[in-house]
């Protein structure tokens, strides 16, 4: 085999000009997930921290924000498959830059703010590069690398700045920033999705957001362990476990209908807007996942009889409600498929009206009362479905026999 056809040493390449790219993540890809099952937690622990109106807009911009930073670095690695030994390297400092935001987490609202601000630049100059490398390989003879790598590298230098300027400005310059990059992919003419050859594999993205949605929506799953694990399994009552195994299968259901409905579908056409919308609901579909998880630790700092705690279920039937919302969004965007016969918008709109009910009964009502609403919103949104499709098919096979 001669060196430059071997994975390690060979050049990366715009799939469309290569001739047997396939969708399949790379492990490197993989492993650079990894670092985000730890960003993740500890910004569901920030937002348990943070309870508040302001506490949410923070942590909302903080996803917004590693999302973005993920997606950016997938999106590359969608466009260009990438193999070689420089690559992996390149690809290690990101994990490293990634690994300092996620430490400067828990106090990135005060002293915490330079680290997370500075590693968010050097992430974004890291992607910068990754797009000047292969236009000065000569991989991209188009302008497509070129303006790309122009348009992070500046934004690093901005987010770089934000880092030493005093609160609120430096949260402002760094939402600009962050807004900036979305502009800078979508504005009519001047936008690098007017580019024909930005056109990521759909199914190596689809695939990505699959993988990282497993991520998100377990996340769920550690914040009930640890909260139990630190009260002292032996210390609670069997309501408390009840409630405790109810989150885990509530944990399972969120992933259930992702997967069912949505999970690994390919936008149903190449259209600029669709696939904006397609990346679009997959953010806010990651977003309020990781409210749902947040919400579920209150399912073991409560019995039966006593109100949910407030705070966590109006995040929980508010982060419900979103996420069976951007599950249509996605669904309307994407390929057609047979389950889309049985969870129509009607399915989807009465989890969303409960849930919402919920939220003004929760005050009222034993936490009993709360969980049966609120899973009875979510577990609809399977249960509905599978009965319809179910009762169809079985009356199709009669009608043949």
């Amino acid at each position: 085999m001669a060196l430059e056809n071997h994975p390690m040493w060979r050049l990366p390449k715009h799939h469309l000009d290569h001739d047997d790219a396939h969708d399949h993540v790379h492990w490197v890809e993989l492993f650079y997930d990894l670092i985000h099952v730890v960003i993740i937690f500890l910004l569901g622990n920030f937002l348990s921290d943070h309870l508040t109106v302001g506490g949410f807009l923070a942590f909302a911009g903080l996803f917004i924000a590693v999302w973005f930073a993920w997606a950016d670095s997938s999106v590359f690695n969608s466009l260009y498959v990438s193999t070689d030994v420089k690559h992996r390297l390149i690809m290690s400092c990101q994990i490293v830059t990634a690994m300092v935001m996620a430490a400067s987490i828990p106090h990135v609202l005060d002293k915490g703010w330079m680290y997370f601000a500075l590693a968010y630049a050097a992430n974004r100059m890291i992607t910068a590069y990754l797009y000047h490398r292969t236009n000065r390989l000569g991989v991209e003879a188009t302008v497509l690398s070129r303006t790309v790598s122009r348009n992070f590298f500046v934004l690093a230098i901005v987010f770089a700045i934000s880092a030493f300027l005093p609160a609120p400005f430096n949260f402002l310059l760094f939402g600009l920033a962050i807004v900036s990059i979305q502009l800078l992919y979508m504005l009519p003419k001047v936008g690098v999705l007017e580019c024909k050859r930005f056109l990521p594999r759909l199914g190596h993205m689809s695939e990505r957001f699959a993988l990282l949605l497993l991520i998100v929506v377990g996340e769920g799953f550690f914040k009930l362990v640890i909260t139990l694990s630190e009260k002292g399994v032996y210390k609670v009552t069997p309501e408390v476990l009840f409630n405790f195994m109810f989150g885990g299968i509530a944990v399972f259901v969120h992933c259930w209908i992702y997967f069912d409905f949505v999970g690994n579908g390919k936008p149903k056409n190449q259209e600029k807007w669709t696939l904006v919308n397609w990346w679009l609901a997959h953010l806010f579909l990651m977003l309020t996942a990781v409210m749902v998880g947040v919400a579920l630790a209150g399912e073991v700092k409560v019995g039966f009889w006593d109100p949910y705690p407030l705070k966590y279920g109006a995040i929980g039937c508010l982060g419900l409600a979103s996420y069976l919302l951007c599950l249509l969004w996605i669904q309307y965007n994407i390929e057609e498929r047979i389950a889309h016969r049985f969870a129509t918008t009607k399915v989807r709109m009465f989890g969303v009206v409960l849930a919402l009910v919920t939220l003004l009964a929760l005050p009222y009502v034993p936490a009993i009362v709360g969980n049966l609403l609120w899973g009875t919103a979510l577990i609809s949104q399977i249960a509905i479905p599978v009965t319809r499709a179910y009762l169809t098919f079985s009356k199709e096979e009669q009608a043949d026999v």
